[in-house]
């Protein structure tokens, strides 16, 4: 009985230990050595992958979601607003003439290579980004041009000490501080830029809570917790982002726990999420256009008449109601209400198909034209769907007796042809980088953006004096007005057909937390986590 006895303890012992050995052991990177069943990876899916992982070289938010985790700027927003706050620059003064920018740099800090962050790598940055041109570095624009164009902003860069660097302009630029913390200016290690070339869109390497694992284009990219981080690590250890190209097929891969939060939620699926307890629905604050772009050096988009004939004829409110499930409101403006120098006063073009007509007929078509529409390929937060939202217009146009063809583009070749012209009439918008009015206008319709965000082509030197005047000018009343008077110009010029402003909606799985969606569409994901 004794032995018996004593077998049995054993085999209970040896029963028990590997219970326990199930309860503590990981399963792959979604479990953390040590602790009980605590997921680590967070999978976040979007509609489409990265064009570049080198910010500086985009123009797209699907490449900003990932490279702000990678990357820091000298200076950052606050956590749902665009407020300035200290970032790889803890402090810095201003001169009284605006003109002089001095930065004291966080100490210590060193890129994910190992190489030291200091004064020179933040010259290196910029010297390099203002030596290029609106087809390598297109976001630049937003400084007035490049070194060789004379409306560039920056007369000259200077590292005072290894941690204190100043910037002296040629003019006032008042969102200056605001720019510097917008994503495309991620600060890069120069000696992976210079080891990299051309190779380092695909190997980024920068300072921030997470360091770049691995991309395999069109499925997946993988970013791990940066161990050595100088600030508050991240609380995951690893995320992963995921292109699931449909939006229902990405709410059924949420549905089925493959994904942990996703953004390009369908309207007609609102309903079925907020019925299901492990969903969870999340509103990113609007700061955003969605626009039908007319390119006005091509015939016959070159006449204002048609132009404004194609914003009689486009039924803005049937859109919403199909496409956005009531989350957007119409767009009369290239400025999204919330910002400050907004002008309410612009009359909206009304739905009118037959004051469309007479345009038409003015402008010398009274039988309409044939053209090409293209249509987005991806969703987007302003556009949660390119293709049907053209069918729509497409109908609309027919009623006058525009025949449009309906064009689309794998999307990084998409905006490519966009940047070099190539379109006709396109559907595209844009998220606000740093809330200030200049990120709109001088950036999407300013002739300076000519081959970068400006697809329209569109140029037109009174708007350009004027919002010029508006970047140099510290008072921010004088400002307000000065943009007014650009949406006066805009509104009659029409390069666009602004259709909508939209309150843009996430979905994450019960258990995440700590998720901050951002005005800008892109936040470091440093606070996720899952709930026990």
């Amino acid at each position: 009985m004794g032995k018996k006895l004593a077998i049995s303890s054993v085999i209970l012992v040896f029963i028990l230990s590997i219970a326990l050995l199930g309860c503590s052991s990981g399963t792959g990177g979604n479990e953390s050595s040590g602790q009980n069943n605590e997921k680590k990876t967070l999978i976040y899916g979007r509609g489409g992958d990265s064009t570049s992982l080198d910010p500086i070289t985009t123009t797209e938010g699907e490449a900003f979601k990932v490279t702000q985790n990678i990357f820091e700027t000298l200076l950052e927003y606050g956590e749902q607003d665009t407020t300035i706050q200290p970032g790889l620059a803890k402090k810095w003064e201003v001169s009284d003439d605006g003109l002089t920018y001095t930065f004291d740099l966080e100490e210590g800090i060193k890129f994910h290579d190992g190489t030291d962050f200091n004064a020179e790598a933040v010259k290196f940055n910029f010297d390099r980004w203002m030596n290029g041109d609106e087809e390598k570095f297109p976001y630049y624009t937003m400084f007035g041009g490049y070194k060789k164009d004379e409306g560039h902003v920056i007369k000259e860069i200077k590292v005072l000490d290894d941690y204190k660097i100043q910037f002296i302009l040629k003019r006032p630029q008042a969102p200056f501080l605001k720019n510097l913390a917008m994503s495309p200016f991620g600060i890069a290690s120069p000696a992976a830029i210079e080891k990299s070339g051309d190779k380092f869109r695909e190997q980024p390497v920068g300072t921030g809570p997470f360091k770049f694992v691995d991309w395999k284009p069109n499925d997946r990219i993988t970013i791990e917790k940066n161990e050595d981080y100088w600030g508050e690590g991240a609380k995951l250890d690893e995320i992963i982002f995921r292109s699931i190209p449909e939006n229902s097929a990405r709410l059924n891969a949420l549905q089925g726990g493959e994904i942990d939060i996703m953004d390009g939620v369908n309207p007609s699926d609102l309903k079925t999420i907020e019925s299901n307890p492990d969903l969870k629905k999340l509103e990113r604050p609007s700061m955003n256009i969605g626009y039908l772009g007319f390119t006005v050096n091509k015939e016959p988009f070159n006449n204002k008449l048609v132009r404004q004939a194609l914003n009689y004829a486009v039924n803005k409110q049937e859109i919403i109601d199909s496409f956005y499930g009531g989350l957007a409101e119409p767009a009369k403006n290239p400025l999204p209400p919330s910002l400050e120098g907004y002008n309410n006063d612009i009359e909206e073009y009304p739905y009118d198909p037959e004051k469309a007509k007479q345009l038409l007929a003015e402008a010398g078509y009274p039988d309409g034209f044939e053209m090409d529409l293209w249509a987005m390929p991806v969703p987007r937060p302003y556009m949660p769907d390119g293709m049907k939202i053209a069918e729509k217009i497409q109908a609309d146009f027919e009623k006058i007796g525009v025949k449009a063809e309906i064009v689309t583009y794998e999307w990084a070749t998409y905006l490519d042809k966009l940047t070099k012209g190539e379109g006709e009439a396109y559907l595209l918008g844009w998220t606000g980088d740093n809330g200030d009015p200049d990120n709109f206008i001088y950036t999407l319709l300013d002739k300076d953006s000519i081959g970068g965000n400006n697809y329209s082509y569109y140029s037109n030197d009174k708007l350009h004096d004027i919002l010029i005047k508006a970047q140099s000018d510290p008072d921010q009343q004088k400002r307000n007005e000065l943009y007014m008077q650009a949406q006066e110009i805009i509104h009659d010029e029409s390069p666009w057909a602004p259709l909508v402003h939209s309150t843009p909606i996430l979905v994450a799985r019960s258990n995440v937390e700590g998720y901050m969606p951002h005005p800008t569409g892109s936040e470091p994901l440093t606070k996720v986590q899952f709930k026990e």
